[in-house]
């Protein structure tokens, strides 16, 4: 099958943020940031080497990327938010990505009791309202540029699939703060959100084989997405679409059709 090409940006002066940015969707994102031009801070778990290896590669090849190491969802977005507009000069788009599942495996949503009060107090403080709080302390300096969020979200927000309750709730929270964000930054910041289904990527839900095979038979592309793709509207949204605001764009081969 031939796949569609993506499109070339210039984004030269150009400076953003993108949490969880050391693997998957992340660094695809940043990856593509950076080859266009664009200043990136990648920020990443503390004492993960990901990160920063990831960074060096990238500035071998000529790009500007630095990596911060930081907790997204432990009451500290503010001073992430002031480190990385300082070592950018400022921000023109800040991607949400930083995320949990809360645990290794999909969890049977008949199964109530897997669902822990301390699975929904990380999965909700880290999805959620971390997201919130660093968005919130980044107001200021996307205001300034007229720039712009772009969140990630799940199809599990928009059905029953999905590695957990807790998730899926999660991700539907995302959806609606990003309507209720994008009135509230307008008319100088955009925010928009993604909402993949099945990527191919290292995610920390360890899918069987057999679990894999069935997400693409039920697609009707006949294929799981790839974080490079899912990087590509990130970016679109972030620099491109001038009028769309307050919308979270379904990207998952018609999976849950």
């Amino acid at each position: 099958m031939r796949h569609a090409m993506m499109v070339n940006y210039a984004l030269e002066g150009k400076c953003a943020l993108v949490t969880g940015g050391a693997s998957g969707i992340g660094l695809a994102t940043v990856e593509r940031l950076a080859r266009s031009g664009c200043k990136v801070v990648l920020n990443h778990l503390p004492g993960d080497p990901l990160g920063p290896d990831h960074a060096e590669r990238l500035r071998r090849e000529g790009c500007h990327v630095e990596s911060l190491a930081h907790s997204i969802g432990d009451q500290q977005e503010a001073a992430l938010a002031d480190q990385a507009a300082g070592a950018l000069g400022g921000l023109d788009l800040l991607v949400n990505n930083a995320g949990t599942p809360g645990g290794r495996r999909a969890l049977n949503p008949a199964d109530l009791d897997a669902v822990s009060d301390a699975m929904w107090e990380s999965v909700l403080n880290i999805n959620l309202v971390g997201l919130f709080r660093l968005t919130r302390a980044m107001a200021p300096y996307l205001r300034q540029s007229g720039g712009a969020v772009v969140n990630l979200a799940s199809v599990s927000a928009l059905s029953s699939r999905g590695s957990s309750m807790a998730y899926a709730a999660s991700k539907a929270g995302v959806i609606t703060l990003t309507r209720h964000m994008a009135v509230s930054l307008a008319p100088e910041v955009r925010v928009n959100a993604v909402a993949p289904g099945a990527v191919d990527s290292s995610w920390q839900i360890e899918w069987t084989e057999e679990q894999r095979k069935s997400s693409i038979d039920r697609t009707p592309l006949r294929r799981r997405c790839t974080p490079e793709e899912i990087a590509e509207t990130i970016v679109y949204l972030g620099f491109g679409a001038p009028m769309i605001t307050g919308q979270t764009i379904i990207i998952d081969g018609g999976l849950i059709l």
